[in-house]
Parts: C-alpha cells; sequence; structure tokens
C-alpha cells in the first residue's frame, strides 16, 4: 500500500469557514476540494517540539492536516527563543507541548492535537506512531533517529527526515515501502563523539526554519499524492553558500531492516547501538562509556569556589573554543584556556603535582578531557559538574549561561 491510498477523504467535509481559510488551496488544481479533504483527513506525528518541530507544527496546522501528534519531554528555555519559533519568551520554563498547542490553537482550531509529554523509546514508540499517517523526523540525536526509522519500517509508514547543524541541513524521505531506509544509507551510527551536538556546535537559527518548511512540504506531498517525493534522494543544504545539492540513494540489499533477510525484526536498545544517550542527561559524555565515566572525578562549583575561597591552589583549564571564551570565562579566578582539540599538544604545560580542574559549558568536553589526562598519567584531576553554566547559576548569577 503506498502512501496514496492511506488517505481517504470520502466521508470529509469542509465547513464554510474552512473553505474561506483554505481557499488559496483550493484554487490549485493540485489541491483542490479533493486534496484538501486528503489534508483534513491525514494524521501527522512529530517527534519534537523543538528547532525542527516548530515551522513543521505552525506550516502543517496552517495547511490544514486534521491531526497532529507532538512527541516532547523539554521545557522552554531561552536558548530555544533564537530558532524555536513556535515558542516565546512568555512561554520560557513551560514544557514546550502547552506552548506548542497554544500556538497551533490559535494557527488553526480545526486541527486535533495529541500531546506525548515523554521521551520516545523502544518501549513506546510502535504504540505511539501507529494510528499515524506520516512520521516526521524532528530529532536532534542518533538513538531517536535510528528508532525512528526501524519503527517506521516495522509499522510501514514513511519518514520524512530531517537535520541541522550550524549552516547544514538534510532532508529526505525514507520510506521502505517504495525506497530506502536511514539505515540503508547509516547502516551504523558515527564513533560517539565525533559529531557533536547543536549544543556544542550551535545552529543558525533560520536554519530549521529551511528545513522544517521543506519537511512539511514533502509530508503535504506524499499526502495528496503529488509531485516528486524525497524518496531516494537526499538534499543538502549549505545556508552558508547558499547551495542545494542532492545524493541519490539506493535501496541497500543488506540493510539489516529493511532487507530482504532483515536482522532487525523488533525495537533494540539504540542508546546502547549508538553509545550515546538518547535524552537529556546532567552530563552528556558523547565519547565515553560507562567505565570511562565512573573514572571522571566530579567537582561541584560550590565546592569549587569554596576551596577557592579557602586559598587552595587549584587550576582551571577551560577546554571550550575561543569564541565561547568570549562570552563567559572564569578568567578572574586564574582560568587558563586551551581548546579541546589542542589539549594534547600542550600537555607538557600543564603541571602533574597541580590539582587541575577541567571546565567547559556543561561539563561533557571537560570530562573527555579529564580522562584524556588521566589515561597519561595526571592523577590530581576533577571535572566541573555542569561546566561555566552551572557556575553561572549557583555562584556567579552575573556570568551569562548559553
Amino acid at each position: 500500500m503506498t502512501i496514496k491510498e492511506l488517505i481517504a477523504p470520502e466521508a470529509i467535509t469542509l465547513t464554510n469557514e474552512e473553505i474561506r481559510r483554505y481557499s488559496r488551496h483550493l484554487i490549485m488544481p493540485e489541491v483542490g476540494m479533493e486534496g484538501q479533504k486528503k489534508l483534513k483527513a491525514a494524521s501527522v506525528l512529530l517527534i519534537g517540539a523543538g528547532g525542527l518541530g516548530s515551522p513543521l507544527a505552525m506550516y502543517l496546522a496552517a495547511a490544514g492536516i486534521g491531526r497532529i501528534g507532538l512527541v516532547d519531554y523539554d521545557v522552554v528555555s531561552y536558548s530555544n527563543l533564537q530558532r524555536q519559533v513556535i515558542h516565546g519568551t512568555s512561554s520560557v520554563g513551560r514544557p514546550k507541548l502547552e506552548s506548542a498547542r497554544e500556538r497551533i490553537n490559535d494557527i488553526n482550531p480545526f486541527v486535533q492535537i495529541d500531546t506525548y509529554g515523554e521521551p520516545l523509546t523502544s518501549e513506546n514508540a510502535l504504540v505511539i506512531m501507529e494510528p499515524y499517517d506520516v512520521i516526521i523526523d524532528g530529532t536532534d540525536n542518533f538513538p531517536t533517529r535510528y528508532l525512528t526509522n526501524d519503527a517506521c519500517v516495522l509499522l510501514g509508514k514513511p519518514n520524512v527526515y530531517g537535520s541541522i547543524f550550524r549552516f547544514e541541513g538534510q532532508a529526505s524521505v525514507f520510506y521502505a515501502e517504495e525506497g530506502p531506509c536511514y539505515r540503508c544509507l547509516f547502516p551504523e551510527p558515527p564513533p560517539p563523539g565525533l559529531v557533536p551536538s547543536c549544543a556544542e556546535g550551535g545552529v543558525l537559527g533560520v536554519l530549521p526554519g529551511t528545513i522544517g518548511a521543506i519537511q512539511a512540504t514533502e509530508a503535504i506531498k506524499l499526502i495528496l499524492g503529488t509531485g516528486i517525493s524525497l524518496i531516494g534522494r537526499l538534499l543538502l543544504y549549505d545556508a552558508l553558500n547558499m547551495e542545494f545539492d542532492e545524493v541519490r540513494l539506493r535501496k541497500n540489499p543488506e540493510c539489516p531492516v529493511c532487507g530482504p533477510e532483515p536482522t532487525v525484526t523488533e525495537l533494540i536498545d539504540y542508546e546502547q547501538f549508538c553509545g550515546v544517550p538518547a535524552h537529556d542527561h546532567s552530563l552528556y559524555t558523547a565519547g565515553m562509556d560507562g567505565a570511562e565515566l565512573a573514572r571522571v572525578p566530579q567537582m561541584s562549583p560550590s565546592e569549587l569556589n569554596e576551596r577557592l575561597n579557602a586559598g587552595e591552589k587549584l587550576f582551571i583549564l577551560d577546554v571550550r573554543e575561543p569564541h565561547e571564551w568570549a562570552i563567559s570565562n572564569l578568567s578572574h579566578l586564574g582560568a587558563v584556556l586551551i581548546p579541546k582539540n589542542r589539549v594534547l599538544e600542550h600537555m607538557g604545560e600543564l603541571d602533574t603535582a597541580q590539582e587541575i580542574v577541567v571546565q567547559c559549558r556543561t561539563g561533557g568536553r571537560s570530562a573527555e578531557i579529564v580522562n584524556l589526562l588521566q589515561q597519561h598519567g595526571y592523577k590530581k584531576l576533577h571535572n566541573l559538574d555542569g561546566g561555566i553554566n552551572r557556575w553561572a547559576r549557583e555562584v556567579d548569577p552575573s556570568i551569562p549561561i548559553y
């Protein structure tokens, strides 16, 4: 069964108010009354109500998708507002699902909104996804990305994919019924720590708007059964140079999930598979396993502050990038900046006899450096738990949080 056969609009009617609302669709022969009824009959599940989920939810609601599901368990923070345009300043601290629901209702009260305020896991993914016609991946981590793909393959549903990082974005439609799935392109996840998250590397604020709008377009085309979709194509977008490129994709006959002899026939432990956590943790250590993490001694900001106030001589090593140091730093406490990728070449400048506290933004990169220095014989080491952002929250509120 193709996506064109999934949407049955025969029993759907449009009110006079809806006809006025969707008039610019109705006068397009590619949409018309029949197409608009298909949109109203359709159901779409959005995994994430953040950067990609924001434009997706708003444009799909405005287009008249009858039922929209949102999966998210996070709350709105100030750092979200630069790109997650469905949320506003007044929503900071509120659950994203509450904020998104209010905005969608304001855009289009004719849309049914389902909310799932929980992480998507192997235990609940099939149950949550099953009622929806189209699944849209707006995630920002590999475990949930592989989980979404595998669940879509098992359920026979199209997976509208998008990803963003700094100035670059990707989009495709992975639909095993008609083309390749995500695992056909990426059979294995990248090594832990190789690909930084948006929280570490940043993202241009308008980029998720571009990629999210492309994903919304693809979902609408699938529902209408019109146009040429991104099935079998990976669209690459470079915002810095304003360039689009395209890579043709083929179904992998040895794909472990959608191939003729699949080895993945049920959902697995995706955090173990990818070697990274799928959901937020107080310490994100993408390049470390559990045993390595257990060997990293932690020091809280309050403990560091107490020891410095007591006159103890502690060396603070900041392993962030220079542009991050310009935002906030502990130079007034003697902190020294050596970016993470240059620590090895400057290791000889570090005194093995001195107690060293390593810090970064939130404690992940610094934990990796503590582990690295331990392997080279350094013993008097501590990781600043929560990084400079936690220091700003608990010790010195004059320091900006980013």
